[in-house]
């Protein structure tokens, strides 16, 4: 029986193609980080209404019986006074003994003269956010702290049997997570799905980087492509966190984890049509190992450069949303809108730095993009309303989006230049330096807010970013180990003399008989 791809003709083009490879990656990336985004105005709020207003309306009965009385309460609330012709309200403490008596207080309950009271949408408990600021960032850290671990053995794992098999077990690790999220509902429950999607992202990730590394071998054109592919992971986070506060607030927690799972299903049919997963093609090359890549000085560089550019906006995630109720008063769908300025800077800013950065100068456009995620996290504390977080939270987006589509392809570059070229142990490197970001920035975040303030966070992850910004000056002109020198003469060529030799050149693989064919063609 002949193969599917043969009886159809287009599907037996299609994986050949590498433009549906890239789509395939594309659709991986959106829909990871719309799960990633999605949660993170929903679960502030969840906490809050299923614990802290659960918890009292639970004793509100109880606080709110009243006390028996020796005789029965009067019917009225109210009582007109013709001395001074004023209503006067009774208070309900007050005994019927102590109104027949006349010793009831008659005089209305002056106005406060202190500041008045907050706004309706305001949220009471400020000790309970205060709390909710560590567990949730704890929680939105799990992703990235599991994720961590998993990434290197996925490395291993994608240089053995290829990138299509760890792809694929990402999308099935993915639809569970969304399942358990739409039907999870506590706290507990919640940090394991967390949990579970780090695993699948490691998998998507480290697979979906690296098979775009292997099928775009030219660097101009993977430094486009991982534009490209990383703008899906900026529309996932654009459409994450407005998607996901817009459809708790109208329909339901559960909806937008559902239609994420439903989104799952078809990238795993695009993917078994696309990728076949069930084929097993391991690397022709043995991989550089990661410990090795972990000491060139030059990955770590690229690597702390993602790290600490990502960490500001892991940062934001969960101390930006309860900071917004403290501050703001915002109502829930606010929550997610704060993050729309970047996420469609972001999008903005891989798509054209993808093209623009090889031309400028991948560090220059590194190095600057660090610099403005430092000025652009100081200036969000001067935010007074959701207006005021426009030009902060844009400005962090694009600059994000700069070191993004500036590293991924540097990441590669370099294990061209100065190691063996095989990706899946640089790319697991990368997405360590990604989960290391958000998985320190919300687990400290939330601490250091409750210590010393949102405000003093931000000028601490800004101040770091600037410094380390010049460090991408040495991302500019890296050198290549000795055995990969012939690859500098691409870039930098050299004069050379040419030598003419009359012997025969003898194909290769050399036979026994060669080298007397040699002689003979003398």
């Amino acid at each position: 029986m002949p193969p599917a791809a043969e009886c159809v003709p287009w599907l037996a083009a299609g994986r050949a193609s590498r433009r549906l490879v890239l789509v395939v990656v594309f659709v991986a990336l959106l829909l990871d980080n719309m799960l990633l985004t999605v949660v993170v105005p929903i679960v502030p709020t969840f906490l809050y209404t299923t614990e802290y207003e659960g918890a009292n309306s639970s004793l509100a009965p109880a606080q709110t019986e009243p006390a028996p009385t020796a005789l029965k309460a009067p019917p009225f609330s109210s009582m007109f006074s013709y001395f001074d012709n004023t209503t006067v309200t009774v208070s309900g403490s007050t005994s019927a003994v102590g109104l027949a008596n006349g010793t009831g207080s008659s005089r209305p309950p002056q106005p406060p003269t202190s500041s008045p009271p907050p706004p309706r949408d305001c949220p009471e408990g400020e000790e309970f956010l205060a709390k909710e600021n560590v567990r949730v960032g704890l929680l939105f850290a799990s992703k990235a702290l599991v994720q961590l671990v998993v990434n290197p053995f996925v490395g291993l794992l994608t240089n053995r049997i290829g990138y299509h098999i760890p792809m694929f077990i990402g999308f099935i690790i993915m639809f569970l997570s969304s399942v358990m999220f739409a039907f999870s509902g506590t706290y507990t429950l919640l940090f394991i799905a967390r949990a579970l999607q780090g695993i699948g992202s490691s998998f998507s990730s480290v697979a979906g980087l690296g098979m775009l590394a292997s099928v775009y071998t030219d660097d101009f054109e993977r430094g486009n492509t991982m534009g490209i592919a990383l703008g899906g992971l900026a529309l996932g986070v654009l459409i994450g966190a407005p998607f996901g506060s817009v459809m708790y607030e109208f329909v339901g927690k559960s909806s937008p984890f559902l239609v994420l799972a439903f989104l799952s299903l078809l990238d795993g049919a695009l993917q078994l049509c696309i990728l076949q997963p069930s084929k097993i093609s391991p690397e022709s090359a043995k991989g550089t190992p990661v410990f090795t890549l972990l000491r060139d000085p030059y990955i770590l560089v690229a690597a702390g450069a993602l790290c600490f550019s990502n960490m500001g906006v892991a940062m934001l995630e969960p101390t930006l949303p309860i900071w917004m109720m403290q501050t703001m008063c915002s109502p829930k769908w606010q929550l997610g809108m704060a993050f729309l300025p970047a996420s469609i800077s972001y999008l903005i800013g891989t798509n054209l730095f993808g093209m623009l950065a090889n031309r400028m100068g991948r560090w220059l456009c590194s190095l600057v993009g660090m610099a403005v995620v430092g000025i652009s996290l100081l200036c969000v504390p001067l935010a007074k309303n959701i207006y005021g977080l426009i030009g902060p939270n844009g400005g962090l987006g694009f600059a994000i989006g700069m070191v993004d589509s500036s590293m991924m392809p540097i990441m590669g570059y370099l294990v061209d230049l100065r190691h063996t070229s095989v990706y899946g142990n640089v790319y697991a490197i990368a997405d360590v330096a990604f989960c290391m970001g958000f998985a320190i920035g919300p687990s400290t975040g939330g601490a250091i807010v409750r210590a010393i303030g949102f405000p003093w966070l931000m000028i601490i992850i800004g101040v770091i970013n600037i410094a380390y910004a010049p460090l991408c000056w040495y991302l500019r002109n890296p050198p290549a180990k000795e055995e990969k020198i012939a690859i500098l003469s691409q870039e930098c060529p050299m004069q050379t003399t040419s030598y003419s030799t009359q012997k025969t050149l003898r194909d290769f693989p050399l036979a026994d008989e060669s080298d007397v064919e040699a002689e003979n063609a003398e």
